[in-house]
């Protein structure tokens, strides 16, 4: 008889300090933790240690957290202020210096010294861009789901779909990370059924861009918006993305299938087709 050994998944906690929001340790971190699946990661965000007590606070819950996993914490860093980050490194974490890896080999290759100044990442240092970020925000807002026409001139994209199929979260995401003004437009019953762009859309074809989804996951994700109705019935959901798919056929639109992809790579994907230039970096 064999006997088949049960995977043990093991569980850590981890740590992300920062100076200001701790956006770009949770990033990074989070990146590198996905290659390791056998393990499930307690995930706590420090930000905002800008004094040396609210550094020794973190070191507290740092030694205090290893005492009660009896397991050394994993903490990823990017504080900028030496000082700080000293007394951080004297808990009991194992620490990842995210910006002290790269800061040093680059100050020798640029032959500059770094001006280590705080928030420089995610601050309001750069107003244009700032504005240009709320901007682009703004109108993914006002341009949702067909709310508002007048400036579909003006998009850089328009997303086009059946309800439910992601884009919504992918026009935020393109305007507040890559700066782009993103509108999107709900392909409706009647619209499937013509086979005809909506007039709406229709002047500006060569801006759309189509999201389809499988129809089980579709079905999955009306249910839960709407339980036990028409809208979510598999037989609808089939039928709705049959009919997308075959518009986006007929009339020559890009498309990508959202099922299975996340937020950050269907909009990667689409910049890649597109050749749509970010604005923000």
């Amino acid at each position: 008889m064999i006997i088949q050994q049960r995977t043990v998944i093991q569980q850590r906690t981890v740590f992300y300090l920062s100076d200001r929001t701790g956006i770009t340790a949770e990033t990074l971190g989070h990146s590198l933790l996905t290659q390791f699946e056998q393990i499930a990661f307690q995930e706590i965000s420090i930000p905002f240690i800008d004094s040396p007590a609210k550094a020794r606070r973190a070191v507290e819950r740092i030694n205090q957290t290893a005492q009660e996993d009896g397991a050394t914490p994993i903490c990823f860093s990017t504080l900028v202020d030496t000082e700080l980050h000293a007394i951080v490194r004297q808990s009991k974490g194992f620490m990842v210096d995210l910006f002290g890896t790269f800061i040093g080999p680059l100050e020798e290759e640029l032959q500059v010294a770094s001006s280590h100044t705080v928030g420089r990442a995610h601050g309001m240092a750069d107003m244009q861009r700032y504005r240009l970020r709320i901007e682009a925000m703004n109108f993914a807002l006002d341009a949702d789901d067909g709310a508002s026409d007048k400036d579909y001139q003006r998009a850089d994209i328009i997303l086009v779909g059946v309800s439910r199929c992601g884009k919504t979260p992918t026009c935020l995401y393109l305007a507040l990370q890559f700066g782009l003004f993103a509108g999107n437009y709900p392909l409706l019953e009647e619209d499937l059924v013509s086979g005809d762009l909506p007039d709406i859309i229709a002047p500006y074809r060569q801006k759309l861009y189509g999201l389809l989804i499988d129809a089980e996951r579709l079905a999955q994700i009306r249910q839960e918006r709407r339980p036990d109705s028409s809208y979510a019935s598999p037989q609808r959901c089939q039928e709705e993305i049959r009919a997308c798919r075959q518009l986006f056929e007929e009339q020559a639109i890009p498309w990508i299938n959202t099922t299975t992809r996340s937020i950050e790579e269907i909009a990667a994907t689409i910049l890649v087709e597109t050749g749509l230039q970010r604005r923000l970096f």
